[in-house]
């Protein structure tokens, strides 16, 4: 048996009722098994072992009080994964559906995404089951004091930097961020997606959206292709989203949906953005509202976005929204890229048969990680006392999005698996991590 199988079959023994992690780490541990062929002092040194086991795991009780009085208790975590290229670096996601196989998936995956932005920051995530929605801001402002109550004695500058992620944007930082200040008395860069006034970064909201289309826009120039006057399919209406909309349109492209929890919006015109934006940063409301104003609009409960014929996917809400059928409407319809913006949104079997027949396939990792690169420039920022300019910003992001590109179609093609980017991601990602694990010794 390989190392990976041995890895593996280990991985799923001792990590029971974590399917989503056990999904994460086999998609990126089947794709260095030639890595692992080709060099025995991986094995030797249990690179393996030591990769999928996070340095530590954290969990808490966050105790608040709701509107009406009563003592609301929700669970918090963070899981600091790997630290071996720089601090802990990954988001904070509030939703009913947090777990620790959630958040250790979503740290595993982001050891990868933070090596390839060749920035000097390692993996990380946390979260609670706590979710914002339908809460007033005084409610969301008691929560998220408690959770940093317990949280601020993990953290630090040099030690580990969350930010955001679903349920957490500028206004929870926000309140986080106040609470971290007057536990400890230090203004220090020990949050990232902060506000403007009080060290964020510009171009941070964006980045994330932003970057994705870089990374597709070089991907697609790589393969013959282009943005210009394509019709583009997106999930979800959050940061990503938008932003993905938002610079798709810029790129020459028609993008026709959007969707949240709801429901899902098609429209053959081509998306109102401005109008997208109002209803979701600034009333929070729902996606189905689109429609009020825009009569030749369709809206649908439930899923069905990927049934709309278009050229690109960009999915860009939540884990496993693109399955296997949804997949092969895709390519019945003529799909050739689907790139991910949300973190690990196809499933592996959708995957696989999207590369299978032909589609130009960007995985989540190397595809979205726009936004922790510019949480790194943002920790840079703070660092030095100084704000760049968004124009200053978006240059470094898009560079380094073009440089991600560049190292995963190499890495793929080294090791026999041209146009392969989920195995290139992967590779890529772990060389510069086990390099310097294997630099610090058996730690």
């Amino acid at each position: 048996m390989s190392y990976v199988e041995d890895q593996l079959n280990e991985l799923i023994r001792t990590n029971p009722n974590q399917p989503e992690f056990i999904e994460a780490a086999s998609v990126v541990l089947k794709s260095l098994e030639p890595v692992m062929e080709a060099d025995g002092k991986y094995r030797k040194s249990g690179i393996l072992e030591r990769l999928t086991e996070p340095d530590r795991q954290i969990r808490f009780r966050v105790a608040w009080t709701d509107d009406a009085g009563r003592v609301q208790v929700n669970r918090g975590y963070r899981v600091q994964f790997n630290n071996a290229i720089g601090p802990y670096k990954g988001g904070l996601r509030f939703h009913p559906s947090v777990n620790i196989s959630i958040i250790k998936f979503l740290g595993f995956e982001q050891i990868f995404k933070n090596s390839l932005t060749s920035l000097p920051i390692g993996g990380g995530k946390g979260g609670s089951d706590f979710d914002p929605k339908g809460k007033s801001d005084r409610e969301v402002m008691a929560f998220c004091q408690s959770f940093m109550n317990e949280l601020y004695r993990h953290i630090g500058p040099d030690v580990d930097v969350p930010a955001g992620d679903i349920g957490v944007g500028g206004r929870e930082i926000g309140y986080l961020y106040g609470q971290y200040k007057k536990i400890t008395n230090r203004y220090e860069g020990i949050l990232t997606g902060k506000g403007l006034s009080y060290g964020g970064s510009l171009a941070r909201t964006e980045a994330t959206g932003y970057g994705l289309l870089y990374f597709l826009e070089a991907m697609l120039k790589a393969n013959g292709k282009s943005l210009e006057g394509k019709t583009v399919v997106i999930s979800g209406s959050g940061n990503v989203a938008i932003y993905a909309c938002e610079k798709a349109q810029q790129l020459g492209a028609k993008v026709v949906t959007l969707c949240d929890s709801t429901g899902w919006v098609y429209d053959p015109d081509g998306i109102d953005l401005p109008a997208v934006k109002e209803i979701k940063e600034i009333r929070r409301g729902r996606i189905s509202e689109y429609t009020k104003d825009h009569a030749h609009a369709q809206y649908h409960d439930g899923r069905g976005v990927w049934s709309i014929p278009c050229d690109i996917a960009l999915p860009c809400a939540t884990q496993n929204e693109l399955g296997l059928e949804d997949a092969k409407e895709l390519v019945k319809n003529g799909v050739f890229a689907v790139a991910e913006g949300a973190n690990m949104p196809t499933t592996p079997d959708a995957a696989k048969y999207l590369q299978e027949n032909g589609v130009l396939y960007a995985p989540g990792k190397a595809s979205n990680a726009g936004g922790v690169a510019v949480s790194a420039l943002e920790m840079s920022q703070n660092s030095q006392r100084l704000s760049w300019t968004f124009d200053e910003v978006d240059s470094k992001l898009q560079q380094i999005m073009n440089g991600i590109f560049s190292n995963v179609s190499s890495a793929a093609e080294k090791y026999g698996m041209a146009k392969n980017y989920v195995a290139g991601a992967n590779i890529a990602g772990f060389l510069k991590v086990s390099d310097a694990m294997l630099s610090q010794g058996i730690v």
